[in-house]
């Protein structure tokens, strides 16, 4: 098996490898720990992705990446080993929880972690087809772990850098959100001011996602998308850093696009000081 996007049939050939960590993140707006004990992978860890401590609030935030420290706990609190494959479950309902998948492989990735994927489809897919067999009841526990703290701070781009950078216009900005959110005819609540980061590009985070499969569409099509880019420097950005993350898998993990980065706190945490500016309407 290898990343960052497997099938499940592939999954289902590796589940016996003694290294595979199956890591089930479906939250409690999926169901949370009843729809998990209803039936997961075999061997599946559990994981809360709204509730865990994936993304913290702070300075008017919603969507932080936690500290490294505190990240560490995390992993280890799971059990993970840094020889773990880990294959990210999630619900596979949409384009969210796509999302919601992306920005932890992004966060794992954040971690140094070595070898990690994403299940294409998530759960509702693994389901599709009877003969893969169906775990019930609790997770199963995992020893912890010391877990090494650390940052791969070139996969993000936290305030200060996402300042630096748009002053020296030395990268192309994508908005992951809807038209809505980007022209500024609505806005998120806790963010204090509506519409989009100057000079940005507007790529709804939704149009990686077949709408008939509810998984990303094959490369080439992805590819078409983001045609326009060019290859410098890319930072995506949504309202919390969870639907961009989905934009910077797609750009990163599977375009291979260099240099790709996600500013976890996003328009949230750009607009709580009123200087930084704000642009509305369409894309110039």
């Amino acid at each position: 098996m290898s990343g960052p996007l497997i099938t499940p049939d592939v999954l289902a050939e590796g589940l016996n490898d003694p290294n595979l960590f199956v890591l089930d993140i479906r939250s409690t707006g999926d169901g949370g720990r009843q729809a998990f004990e209803a039936g997961h992978i075999p061997g599946s860890v559990r994981s809360d992705y709204e509730t865990d401590g994936w993304r913290v609030a702070a300075d008017g935030a919603p969507g932080l990446l936690p500290s490294a420290d505190d990240l560490s706990c995390l992993l280890g609190r799971l059990g993970l080993k840094s020889s773990d494959f880990v294959v990210i479950v999630s619900a596979g309902k949409g384009a969210s929880d796509l999302a919601a998948a992306a920005r932890v492989c992004w966060t794992l990735k954040i971690a140094r972690h070595p070898r990690i994927a994403i299940l294409d489809g998530g759960y509702r897919t693994w389901t599709a087809d009877a003969s893969r067999p169906v775990a019930i009841g609790p997770a199963c526990a995992r020893p912890v772990t010391v877990y090494p703290g650390s940052y791969d701070a070139d996969l993000r781009s936290d305030l200060a850098r996402t300042l630096k950078t748009f002053e020296a216009k030395s990268a192309t900005f994508i908005d992951a959100r809807s038209a809505s959110y980007f022209e500024g005819r609505e806005k998120a609540g806790s963010a204090k001011a509506a519409g989009h980061i100057p000079g940005a590009l507007s790529h709804d985070y939704t149009q990686s996602v077949d709408p008939e499969t509810l998984r990303l569409f094959p490369k080439d099509k992805l590819a078409e998308q983001f045609a326009g880019i060019g290859e410098g420097p890319v930072v995506n950005y949504c309202n919390t850093g969870h639907t961009a993350a989905l934009n910077w898998f797609v750009l990163s993990e599977i375009l291979g696009h260099r240099d790709v980065r996600l500013f976890d706190g996003s328009m949230t945490q750009w607009t709580q000081d009123s200087s930084r500016p704000v642009a509305t309407g369409l894309q110039s």
